[in-house]
């Protein structure tokens, strides 16, 4: 797949294998697992980071073969996250970082400035997707003036 705002190609990925089954080592209490990632997503982590943990410490290898759903659906039954999806919310943070770096005596960085017109373009594009889907109100509107605010 080629990358939206450069003239070549972008690298490829790496997949998952194709196992049906999960190995006998893996942990597959379902309803342990769903303790633990309520558990770690009231402490604050993301989802991708409590996928993580699950692996490395708590022998999980795939939750979503255990559970039957994603990370970030359990956490939305049990009322946990924010008020934004979060790569939306990741993208956000990002954008606050840069305008940071260009008001900080930064104005002439033009790499920078770039960037900052790629990410909100795309903040954008994510907000109409999710204003279609119903997870953001429909007269939600991308400013930089408020973006400090929405993410703190």
């Amino acid at each position: 797949m080629a990358r939206m705002y450069a003239k070549r190609k972008g690298k490829s990925g790496s997949t998952k294998p194709h196992n049906e089954s999960l190995p006998e080592w893996s942990n597959t209490d379902a309803k342990a697992v769903t303790e633990l990632v309520v558990e770690l997503g009231k402490a604050g982590h993301s989802s991708a980071s409590i996928g993580t943990i699950l692996r490395d410490q708590h022998a999980v290898p795939d939750a979503r073969k255990v559970l039957g759903k994603r990370i970030s659906a359990v956490m939305a039954e049990n009322g946990i996250g924010g008020s934004y999806p979060e790569d939306m919310m990741n993208l956000m943070r990002k954008a606050v970082g840069i305008i940071d770096h260009l008001g900080s005596g930064n104005h002439k960085d033009i790499h920078n400035k770039r960037s900052l017109e790629l990410t909100e373009a795309k903040i954008r594009r994510l907000a109409k997707y999710y204003i279609n889907e119903g997870r953001l109100s429909a007269d939600w509107k991308y400013k930089r003036d408020e973006l400090r605010l929405m993410v703190e």
